[in-house]
């Protein structure tokens, strides 16, 4: 794409179109196609200037438009809220991260009633809905099929192929066909693929004559674990080994090429924690090229499986009128995952590792930051545009400097569909659109997206026109507004220049207008907390295992103690590992508490899996904090050397308030006890909310 055009668009006001897309351009009502990948960087693909060999994204661009400045969420869950709701993330119940229900609506970590899907929107207006991917936007417990009210055949789907949940492996994968759990793994499977075989077969398949075709793709990879097919690896194995400096250097130096940026542009420099990569032994840099193999064969996989779905429009003869939209949930991931049965990086399903830190500053080319904050690093995305039959030939190949949120996906499908949004759905009021057509976008006019905000884990930021106001909070640390950094982003895309003390007036018109904002949406408080706490609340108030931290519970030990606590996995995963040396005095010395408050009485079941090296003994009990004397269940378990399970069902708790479910250890005999899967199951699924 060296011939390549530019649209260098003015911010407009938006005052909103005339007709839709569709009614001015006399077409049929297109298909509509939205791809997202999953922890994709924003320089990984060739069309924004990375080595990987993306040739069906590229001829996509070739053909059609990108974006310069187009924005996510910073994390996948709130970005895919926006995405699939045109709203923000708080408004739609996913302020944070479907992990979670921390028992504020726009925190309860599934989208809500007061907000519809593109597939909702789109199928109620005559489209035929499709999903196949990862759909995330629901809690751990909806997850595992208990409530179903959120996945996507509940949400507007007519048929969905996927995951629920927000990770997998890649070789061996619980699935779900419409609302089907199907365990994957063996006879080739390899779940990129077979989403995308998925996709192309709903294209196929797709009576066009009867109505227009809505598709969502949305691919797991390249989201870790580092799991990829050997004959895509070996493409890889000798890139990487030149090292991050010198590929983030070529990476730039395509950038400026291609027009993504304009001469004069700064890149970031490398992350300070991000050391040089001549100063690695050669062990460690085979390790580390290694890693980015993997991942670069991930983002190979999925452009595979994106020809697959371009050839099945191509065959249906679909292909010129489908708007094809190509996007990152955001920026790139330097989360350090390090698991499974093996660290050794044979991109197989007995390894479970990322790709680090290191290379997520490749990818994130030429900016700083990452997954999780607001800088650009974290919240820029490559858009990928693609619809012969409504973008001009013209514009082919051509840049937009205008930038575009998710939330604009959206607004862009409604218009082209000719459909409306609805300001009720179900007897549920929706809350107003967010976002804005990208369709004047097609024809080189403006949108005029105007003021667009962010909150994330407390890190917050506001875009308005070139400006760009941004704040980093790091995890677990009190939200602190003292040093806002300002930013030019026409003279310093990169945010390389703070101009926060030369334009302190703009500083606090930006400040003022996002907390209006935050206001708005009802993202206070605030919240900074890691994932394990957060994880920790989260346990207080779900009916559900523990199964994953041992965040949520007060560990009680006399000082000194003959009783260690720590986290094994010995069981399923993170465990609650009890080792005592010596029998405790009396119960209350040691102990494991959860405390919980109750709205309502209600019947409770309860239990515990567990293994111990020994026969031994303990004290299972729930107690009233309003009077430690009332146990409403008071139980000494005998647990035997085979360990198992325990379930006391219907347990009446007849009053309100604050109890407590616990261990008591005083009976224990020197020995080691494992304790997991522990079960807090009521009658009234609500009286914790």
């Amino acid at each position: 794409m060296t011939d390549v055009k530019y649209l260098a668009i003015a911010a407009l006001p938006f005052v909103g179109l005339a007709a839709s897309a569709q009614e001015q351009s006399g077409l049929a009502r297109p298909n509509i196609v939205v791809i997202l990948a999953d922890d994709m960087g924003y320089s990984d693909i060739g069309c924004y200037g990375g080595e990987i060999r993306t040739p069906n994204i590229d001829n996509l661009a070739k053909n059609g438009i990108r974006w310069t400045q187009f924005y996510n969420n910073a994390r996948s869950c709130p970005s895919r809220a926006v995405l699939m709701t045109g709203l923000y993330p708080h408004q739609a119940g996913m302020g944070w991260m479907a992990a979670a229900d921390i028992t504020s609506p726009e925190y309860q970590g599934h989208i809500n009633k007061n907000c519809v899907t593109i597939a909702e929107a789109l199928g109620s207006q005559g489209y035929g809905t499709y999903m196949s991917g990862k759909w995330h936007l629901c809690t751990d417990r909806m997850c595992k099929g208990d409530n179903k009210s959120d996945w996507p055949r509940q949400r507007g789907f007519d048929r969905f192929y996927g995951i629920v949940e927000g990770a997998s492996n890649y070789f061996n994968a619980l699935m779900t066909n419409d609302n089907e759990r199907v365990r994957k793994n063996g006879d080739g499977f390899y779940i990129t693929t077979s989403l995308a075989d998925s996709a192309s077969a709903f294209i196929t398949r797709h009576n066009y004559e009867d109505k227009p075709l809505f598709l969502y793709m949305a691919f797991n990879a390249p989201h870790w674990p580092l799991h990829a097919l050997d004959q895509d690896i070996e493409k890889y194995e000798d890139i990487y080994k030149d090292g991050w400096d010198k590929l983030r250097e070529a990476r730039f130096k395509r950038q400026i090429a291609m027009g993504l940026f304009p001469e004069g542009t700064e890149m970031s420099v490398r992350d300070p924690e991000v050391p040089s990569w001549d100063s690695l032994t050669d062990e460690q840099r085979a390790d580390f090229s290694r890693r980015m193999a993997i991942y670069a064969a991930q983002v190979d996989a999925m452009d595979q499986g994106i020809g697959k779905i371009v050839n099945a429009l191509k065959d249906r003869g679909q292909f010129d009128n489908t708007l094809i939209m190509f996007m990152s949930d955001n920026g790139a991931c330097a989360e350090h995952i390090s698991s499974g049965k093996t660290k050794d990086l044979t991109g197989k399903d007995g390894s479970y590792e990322s790709y680090r830190r290191s290379w997520a500053n490749l990818s994130g080319t030429p900016y700083k930051e990452y997954k999780h904050f607001t800088y650009e690093g974290g919240i820029a995305s490559p858009l990928v545009v693609s619809w012969p039959a409504g973008i001009e030939r013209k514009y082919n190949g051509a840049w937009i400097r205008e930038y575009g949120y998710f939330a604009d996906i959206m607004a862009t499908c409604l218009d082209v569909a000719g459909a409306e949004y609805p300001k009720t759905f179900k007897g549920n009021e929706i809350h107003p659109l967010e976002g804005v057509s990208l369709v004047p976008n097609f024809s080189g006019k403006a949108t005029g997206r105007g003021m667009t905000f962010w909150e994330h884990e407390a890190n917050i930021a506001a875009r308005d026109g070139k400006w760009k106001m941004v704040v980093k909070n790091l995890e677990g640390r009190p939200w602190d507004i003292s040093k806002p950094c300002l930013h030019d982003m026409e003279s310093d895309p990169t945010e390389l220049h703070d101009l926060s003390e030369k334009y302190p007036e703009r500083v606090r018109f930006m400040f003022n207008a996002w907390e209006m904002w935050a206001e708005r949406v009802h993202a206070y408080p605030l919240d900074s907390r890691g994932y394990g706490e957060r994880q920790g609340i989260f346990k207080r108030h779900i009916n559900g295992d523990f199964a994953d931290n041992l965040g949520d519970w007060g560990m009680v030990s006399e000082k000194p103690s003959d009783v260690a606590f720590s986290i094994d996995d010995r069981i399923n995963g993170n465990t609650a590992r009890i080792d005592v040396r010596a029998s405790g005095v009396r119960p209350a010395n040691s102990a494991l508490k959860w405390v919980f408050p109750l709205n309502e009485p209600s019947k409770v079941n309860i239990g515990f899996t567990y293994k111990s090296d020994r026969k031994n003994e303990i004290y299972f009990r729930l107690e009233s904090l309003k009077d430690i004397n009332k146990k409403p269940f008071d139980r000494l378990v005998k647990l035997s050397r085979k360990g198992g399970k325990f379930l006391f069902k219907d347990i009446d708790l007849p009053e309100s308030g604050r109890y407590q479910l616990v261990f008591y250890l005083g009976k224990a005999k020197p020995g080691t006890i494992w304790i997991d899967d522990v079960i807090l199951d009521f009658q009234n699924k609500n009286v914790l909310k």
